[in-house]
């Protein structure tokens, strides 16, 4: 199945291993971003997939999207010219001191681009599956409606489309979400979200869950995933559930709503010592969208999109290098670690 993501790709700079933003003279350089991810990581996983955005016409324009390439993912479709490529900073956390993330994205390409410059009619065209996120809409008013242009063109054609409400609290605050993503939902056929977009993007809170005390209770996000589909017709509803014992060492797992048969899956529960956690949701999504783009029954798909994700939160950068073949063993064997020869 043809895949199309859209978004923006970002140049990534990390503090080597652990240490504080700066504590060195050097930062690690890659590239990511939350469509990005996705597009990458189906393309290892064996799909055909695309990737769209806009960059600035300069190698570093070229770079970020070379580095696409390289794992196969189609960016014949993107668009060059204006603006600069947003970056950001990150410090990974460890043990009690959390992650960190710095944007530094204000008058990117993609923030700047313009809803005329996306035939989406043409671009769509032989896609199946076209996916985006809730960042889109967060980095300007013409991407909001360059996301709106894309669904509208997407449902006429029957195209799947898939979003992760990704709130980001750095780049708009929840009542701004609130107010274009639920203007954006009714064209969502795969919800995916967290333990806290559903609240701050949607305003749908999971009874009984305390994020930040690691604390989630099932029937609520059950709840959820009703609500979800009751209010915007998804047809899927995924939520990864991620419990917060450290920055070092989460509780990983995941649930899918099946609105058309009423069933809840839960998937298995990893417990994870994290080398970067950052990425650990696009993962989760590119899973997902194999496993049912794929046909793969839906408890066998969410374990897919979460082992996947456990992988992936064991490897440095945004990118997941996991193949299918990985998943698979890592689902089989229950997740032991084992030398593997």
């Amino acid at each position: 199945m043809k895949v199309l993501s859209f978004g923006e790709i970002l140049l990534r700079l990390a503090s080597p291993g652990y240490t504080k933003l700066f504590q060195k003279d050097s930062l690690d350089a890659t590239f990511c971003g939350g469509e990005a991810n996705v597009a990458v990581s189906l393309a290892i996983l064996g799909q055909e997939s695309s990737f769209i955005t806009k960059v600035p016409n300069n190698d570093v324009g070229r770079a970020a999207i070379n580095s696409m390439r390289y794992f196969g993912v189609n960016t014949s479709k993107v668009i060059y010219g204006g603006g600069r490529l947003g970056t950001y900073y990150l410090e990974k956390g460890a043990s009690q001191r959390p992650s960190k993330v710095i944007y530094d994205r204000a008058y990117s390409s993609i923030a700047l681009a313009e809803p005329e410059e996306f035939d989406w009619d043409v671009i769509l065209d032989g896609v199946e599956w076209f996916h985006w996120t809730g960042i889109n809409p967060a980095l300007s008013q013409n991407v909001a409606d360059i996301c709106r242009q894309a669904c509208v063109i997407a449902k006429k054609k029957g195209i799947t489309v898939s979003c992760d409400l990704n709130y980001r609290g750095n780049l708009w605050s929840s009542a701004e979400a609130q107010e274009t993503m639920t203007k954006l939902m009714p064209y969502v056929d795969v919800c995916v979200a967290n333990e806290e977009d559903a609240e701050k993007v949607l305003g749908i809170k999971a009874a009984d869950t305390d994020v930040e005390n690691g604390k989630l209770d099932r029937n609520g996000y059950k709840d959820v995933a009703l609500q979800i589909c009751g209010k915007y017709g998804c047809k899927y509803v995924a939520i990864t559930l991620r419990q917060s014992y450290s920055a070092s060492r989460n509780g990983w797992s995941g649930m899918l709503y099946d609105a058309t048969k009423g069933e809840t899956y839960f998937s298995k529960t990893y417990d994870i010592q994290v080398v970067d956690r950052v990425g650990g949701g696009d993962s989760f999504t590119a899973g997902l969208i194999y496993a049912l783009s794929n046909g793969l029954e839906n408890e066998y798909a969410i374990n897919f999109a979460v082992a996947a994700s456990c992988l992936k939160h064991t490897m440095e950068g945004d990118y997941n290098r996991s193949t299918v073949l990985d998943i698979e063993k890592l689902i089989s064997s229950g997740g032991n670690g084992r030398v593997q020869r």
